[in-house]
């Protein structure tokens, strides 16, 4: 069974769920955990004959209140581990349930690996592509877009097989629909053949990388910076193919060199002992840079003292996923952190106008402020997305007062 919160029995319960900061606590009616996709199904049917709502749920690394509920909460962790794989195509079949740093050391076996990770790795597949998970590097998109079918059980309780091959544009619009469309209990994932990287962290201060900062972001195959708003300086953090890397020694100092496969080199924070809460907005990339600036200006005049914790740059390839950050553009993602333990909504809302003011799109499991009209506006596909939401699940079933909220429906 995969490393979850979730207990691996279905019961009533007498104590709350909580996220992985503890920042989100929340009593479901009961929490089920199948052990396979028929009884998910079954899950399904059940809450239509009584008039329920039942709301899936991964590793509940999430920041925002997608999966916070107060009827059924549905966990996959026992629908997980690698069912079959073409090393040929590099595709494997997945239980949805399966987490990333587990998954990756099956498909290690296998020779395969995912092209990409986020910092974090602790997330499911199914939470991972339907919140729109990312890593960085102007050639990669976030992770939901290495789905290419699978199997889904809809609010009729019915399972379902799709694909791209089949249909394109429904496989555009699931990719990042958190739980909204059905249920994903299988998933079919492009991948790559396993190989290595290095990586490299280097420091050095925050102009310096910010003249270099398109240069930088072009020649490494991923690339992102933190910057420390109480030293003013920043850590690039560059991986690439051993062989391919580049060297900064004549403006930065090395701080980290190691090599291994992707999934143990890219995520660092999977077990990071401290919690945080966390915001984060995407904009064009061409916007970044100005952003930054924007923000490091704000909070170096009003934050410095309270709010140590580090801002994240990264980069997301642009996509055609219905309601993915990056749908449409290149693009940039700024995230802001604050310790679990300490106020950080005043923090949050006072910055969260400067990404809106740089065409930011909030990411869908993080913190943000805004409702379906804000949100409208930023997606194309909005109104289209609302209207294949609303043919699948006309009762709601998948739907929770702040999916209601967020969604206008």
């Amino acid at each position: 069974m995969a490393n979850t919160p979730w207990s691996a029995t279905s019961k009533n319960l007498d104590q709350d769920c909580h996220n992985w900061s503890g920042g989100l606590r929340f009593r479901p009616a009961r929490l089920e955990v199948p052990e396979h996709e028929e009884a998910v199904a079954a899950l399904v049917r059940a809450a239509g004959r009584q008039g329920r709502t039942i709301r899936p749920v991964g590793s509940a690394h999430s920041s925002s209140e997608i999966y916070v509920t107060d009827d059924v909460l549905v966990s996959l962790a026992n629908i997980c581990g690698l069912h079959e794989h073409d090393s040929r195509c590099h595709r494997a079949a997945v239980g949805a349930g399966s987490q990333l740093t587990e998954l990756s050391k099956e498909l290690q076996s296998a020779g395969m690996t995912l092209s990409n990770f986020g910092d974090v790795a602790t997330q499911t597949v199914g939470g991972a592509i339907g919140t729109g998970t990312h890593g960085s590097g102007r050639n990669f998109p976030n992770l939901s877009m290495m789905l290419v079918g699978g199997r889904l059980v809809t609010a009729r309780g019915e399972i379902t097989t799709f694909g791209v091959e089949e249909d394109l544009d429904f496989v555009r619009a699931l990719r990042v629909s958190f739980g909204t469309l059905g249920i994903l209990t299988s998933a079919t994932l492009q991948l790559e053949p396993l190989h290595d990287l290095r990586r490299q962290e280097w420091c050095l201060g925050f102009e310096p990388c910010m003249e270099a900062l398109d240069r930088l972001s072009r020649e490494n195959r991923n690339f992102d910076f933190y910057w420390y708003p109480r030293s003013d300086e920043v850590k690039i953090r560059c991986l690439n193919p051993p062989g391919e890397e580049k060297t900064y020694g004549a403006f930065a100092r090395l701080a980290k060199d190691e090599t291994g496969p992707p999934h143990e080199v890219i995520p660092q924070h999977s077990d990071l002992p401290y919690r945080f809460e966390e915001m984060e907005y995407s904009m064009p990339a061409e916007a970044g840079p100005d952003c930054m600036r924007k923000l490091r200006t704000r909070i170096k005049e009003k934050w410095r003292r309270s709010v140590g914790w580090r801002v994240l740059y990264r980069y997301i390839k642009r996509d055609d996923t219905w309601l993915s950050e990056a749908y449409g553009r290149d693009s940039v993602s700024i995230s802001l952190h604050q310790n679990a333990t300490l106020p950080y909504w005043d923090f949050f809302l006072d910055l969260e106008p400067v990404m809106r003011d740089h065409g930011g799109r909030p990411h869908w499991a993080k913190k943000h402020s805004l409702r379906a009209t804000e949100l409208k506006a930023l997606y194309p596909m909005w109104d289209r997305f609302l209207a294949l939401r609303q043919e699948l699940d006309p009762e709601g079933r998948f739907l929770t007062p702040y999916l209601r909220r967020l969604l206008g429906c």
